[in-house]
């Protein structure tokens, strides 16, 4: 049986009991934990779940305190994290409200350089095919770093070494702190907006990588990338790496290996020079000697002009006889073919022509009479056989030789049959001159002929 004397709570009083022991008790701690259900709603605010393999807790991180987050929290990330310990009473849910995060195992600022380098990367800001080559012998280096530090002097020295003359200018900048890469856009944007400068060194001495952060921004990237004007980086020691290193077009390991690859050793140019002036001056003597020994050749060649008029004159001579001879005998044949042609034109002279088709015509209408004359004789020849044979199988010639041709009085139809004939019924024969009616009186069929 449950105690008589009751203290019932309420759930609002339950719950806030709680919320006061759990806030009492732990107002700011240190949680790790694997990051999970990251979502970042219009709000701003970080919303997550940290876990480990027994148990889980929600956390959010206001937009105020993510803001100043060097790196942004994913799922998967161990992270440690500083807050305080509160719970959402309409869910009746605990919570943790942090403060502060950091990845587990690296640095904060580490891993927001490995995502900045990820994402350009990603965007092919690093890529060679982007890379501005480098003048041979720059006209103007111009040096953005502090005017204050070593690393300036240490550049001069190696440049006035290696080229005494190279022109040289520095747009003095911040290196390090929150001025240092507004410094450093304001730096590339007058370089570019002058256009004086044949290349660019953006230099500082090494440095933890909090100090270097500033050559990490993503805007300093962006704006060596878009330069015109080709940026060498020249940060840290050789073993420093920082975005800049892989958006600039040329990375050297340090500010005086800069100095070095920037400007060529002028004592090597001018032995080159030299070696250059040599070579041309031995080949153009070599050329001017050719170009003489050529025009002696040229020369020796010459023929005098009073012989070469002679030459002309007698090959003028020769050329106007084969001339005359040509046409003489162009003229010649051409007659030949005059006299050809008259001959063929009065052999073939109309007159002629026309008498001998007379001729032809007497002769072919002659022939033709007596083919005409012919053919009718023939044809009269035999219309008159066909007329006797014609006469011989007429009607009329057999009537002539006695036979005669009855047929029906009423329809006259021939009677070839005696059975087709009915007695009493009236006939009409027909003679060879005059017709009979008769009537039959009797008939006989099958008749033998006696005639």
């Amino acid at each position: 049986m449950p105690p008589i004397d009751r203290n019932i709570y309420s759930v609002s009083e339950l719950t806030q009991k709680i919320k006061s022991l759990l806030e009492e008790n732990y107002p700011f701690i240190w949680i790790n934990g694997e990051i999970s259900n990251f979502r970042v709603p219009s709000s701003g605010h970080f919303y997550f779940t940290l876990k480990d393999d027994a148990a889980q807790i929600s956390a959010v991180m206001f937009r105020g305190q993510n803001k100043r987050l060097e790196f942004l929290p994913e799922d998967g990330m161990s992270v440690t994290g500083y807050g305080r310990i509160s719970v959402y009473a309409p869910r009746g849910a605990y919570q943790i409200i942090l403060e502060y995060l950091e990845p587990s195992g690296i640095g904060a600022l580490q891993a927001a350089f490995e995502q900045l380098k990820t994402k350009l990367a990603d965007e092919g800001l690093f890529d060679e095919i982007h890379k501005k080559p480098l003048p041979f012998l720059p006209r103007n280096v111009c040096l953005i770093t502090s005017p204050t530090g070593a690393v300036v002097h240490d550049i001069i020295r190696v440049m006035h070494r290696r080229f005494p003359n190279m022109p040289i200018e520095i747009i003095p900048v911040n290196v390090q702190g929150d001025l240092a890469v507004d410094d450093i856009l304001a730096a590339i944007w007058l370089l570019n907006s002058r256009k004086d400068a044949d290349i660019a060194i953006l230099a500082r001495g090494g440095g933890s990588l909090e100090d270097l952060w500033p050559f990490n921004s993503e805007k300093m990237a962006r704006a060596i990338f878009a330069s015109e004007i080709p940026v060498v980086s020249a940060v840290g020691h050789e073993t420093d790496y920082t975005i800049a290193d892989f958006v600039a077009d040329l990375r050297a390991p340090t500010p005086s290996a800069a100095a070095e690859l920037v400007v060529p050793l002028k004592t090597d140019l001018v032995s080159r020079a030299s070696h250059l002036n040599r070579q041309l001056v031995s080949g153009f003597s070599g050329f001017l000697g050719y170009q003489h020994r050529y025009i002696r050749q040229l020369t020796d060649r010459l023929v005098h002009p009073k012989r070469r008029l002679d030459d002309l004159k007698l090959r003028l001579d020769d050329y106007c006889e084969r001339l005359y001879g040509a046409f003489h005998r162009k003229v010649g044949r051409q007659k030949e073919r005059l006299e050809w042609r008259t001959d063929r034109l009065y052999t073939n002279s109309p007159r002629i022509l026309i008498q001998s088709r007379r001729n032809q015509l007497v002769q072919l209408t002659e022939r033709l009479s007596a083919a005409a004359e012919s053919y009718i004789y023939t044809r009269a020849l035999t219309l008159k056989a066909f007329n006797g044979k014609l006469h011989a199988l007429s009607p009329a010639a057999v009537l002539d030789r006695g036979y005669s041709i009855s047929r029906r009085l009423s329809d006259q139809t021939i009677i070839r049959d005696a059975s087709a004939i009915k007695i009493g019924e009236n006939l009409e024969v027909i003679l060879s001159k005059g017709k009979l009616t008769c009537r039959v009186e009797g008939k006989q069929e099958n008749a033998q002929e006696d005639f």
